[in-house]
């Protein structure tokens, strides 16, 4: 395959981008493609890596309504709706939802995913389906498994049990949710014991860490110390972190100092959080999405996830990591010239970093050959019209093609084309 005409972000004017076998050969100007090799115009449209959707739960995935609403919106009645739901689950139900969704996924320009899959159902059937879908799916998009104790570790009989069950299962993490358990010695416990595990078994570390308005509530610096005293800094994430937002200033500037030293990855779901969080608040409101302007100062790698899509805690999405950074960068403040063309990172590059795929991510010669086309100028002009892939290149291959949307208005005699481009 050669790509002619390809705006690569960060680079200058436009170049071509030629696969062999499956990864990018040689990215330049005035390439030539091979008898046989397929060529492609992009007629100077950006070509980015895949999207990373750092954090989700395809063992959920569109259930919403079954078997009731979420009335409330809370984070602990969607527990509570769970808890019912996966009374009835069977693999064959996890494994076609999960599908259906990771195809939504593909056809938005995602590629990498970590998907959260409950470790505290008697049998494992979830974590049965999603490792099954995990190698069903291998040649369309990199999924990575956390096993997650949605009920706690102490909270639920025989949850470590599961979770070390899962960990000799083959997922790729293990999770925890300290915020969950009664107390916060339990909670404390709870993040030690995890960690053990972790370590005996060699696996990534992803916590559902503080997802709560409670501003007492502080795992993350566990988290974060147990990361710095172990070594174990990259192959360990928060994810949520909402408290952070309602920590008082003194705490949290003592707290980046240690987040910074850890070298943890966090992940922040925006359209989750400033959905369930603030459930309690009158007003104003809390918007309960962590403090990312700040970690990004401080050097921290931060990246976005779709989190639920359609399930007990939230009822919309359609798997489009550019729906979350849109949220993110209106909920955060990121909204000045510069932190719009840097905040794709968050569901790109760093998304990589967090799931630790750096090593085979981005387009550098040598790499595989993973890319979105897409029909937009720049970053800026990518985030504000949420501009779709045209083209997903997998391998160097068409994993998915979009054909652009086209909308007329009449002008008083005739139809115009509306071009949204300025």
């Amino acid at each position: 395959m050669l790509v002619k005409n390809a705006k690569i972000r960060g680079g200058n004017g436009v170049c071509d981008i030629l696969v062999k076998d499956a990864k990018i050969a040689e990215i330049g100007t005035d390439l030539k493609a091979e008898e046989g090799q397929t060529v492609i115009d992009a007629a100077g449209a950006m070509v980015l890596p895949p999207y990373v959707d750092s954090h989700c739960h395809l063992d959920y995935v569109a259930t919403y309504g079954d078997p009731e609403y979420n009335m409330t919106g809370t984070l602990f009645d969607g527990i509570r709706i769970w808890g019912e739901r996966k009374k009835s689950i069977t693999k064959d139900d996890v494994k076609t939802r999960a599908k259906h969704v990771l195809k939504w996924e593909i056809a938005h320009g995602t590629q990498f995913v970590r998907t959260h899959v409950n470790s505290d159902e008697p049998g494992l059937i979830s974590m049965q389906a999603m490792l099954e879908v995990k190698e069903e799916m291998k040649d369309f998009i990199d999924l990575q498994i956390v096993a997650f104790p949605q009920q706690g570790l102490l909270n639920f009989k025989g949850a470590f049990e599961l979770l070390e069950e899962a960990a000799k299962m083959g997922v790729d993490a293990l999770g925890a949710i300290p915020h969950y358990e009664d107390t916060r010695e339990d909670s404390v416990q709870s993040l030690i014991r995890m960690f053990d595990l972790a370590e005996k078994y060699d696996k990534l570390v992803d916590v559902h860490c503080d997802e709560t308005d409670d501003e007492q509530s502080r795992s993350v610096e566990v988290v974060a110390n147990q990361a710095w005293k172990r070594g174990l800094g990259p192959r360990v994430t928060a994810s949520h972190t909402t408290a952070m937002s309602s920590y008082n200033n003194a705490y949290a500037f003592k707290l980046m100092s240690l987040l910074q030293r850890s070298g943890i990855n966090f992940v922040s779901n925006p359209t989750i959080n400033i959905h369930l969080q603030g459930r309690y608040d009158n007003y104003p409101k809390r918007r309960g999405v962590t403090r990312i302007p700040e970690l990004l100062q401080a050097g921290c790698n931060v990246s976005m996830g779709c989190d639920d899509i359609m399930d007990p805690f939230y009822p919309m999405g359609a798997g489009n990591m550019l729906d979350v950074l849109n949220m993110g960068v209106h909920v955060c403040h990121l909204t000045g010239y510069d932190q719009l063309m840097s905040s794709l990172d968050m569901i790109t590059n760093n998304g990589a970093v967090t799931l630790g795929k750096h090593d085979v991510y981005g387009l550098q010669a040598g790499k595989p050959a993973n890319f979105n086309i897409i029909p937009a100028k720049n970053e800026y002009d990518l985030i504000r019209r949420l501009v779709k892939p045209t083209l997903c290149i997998r391998a160097g291959k068409v994993l998915a093609r979009r054909h652009p949307d086209a909308a007329e208005v009449f002008n008083g005699t005739d139809y115009d084309t509306v071009d949204y481009t300025v």
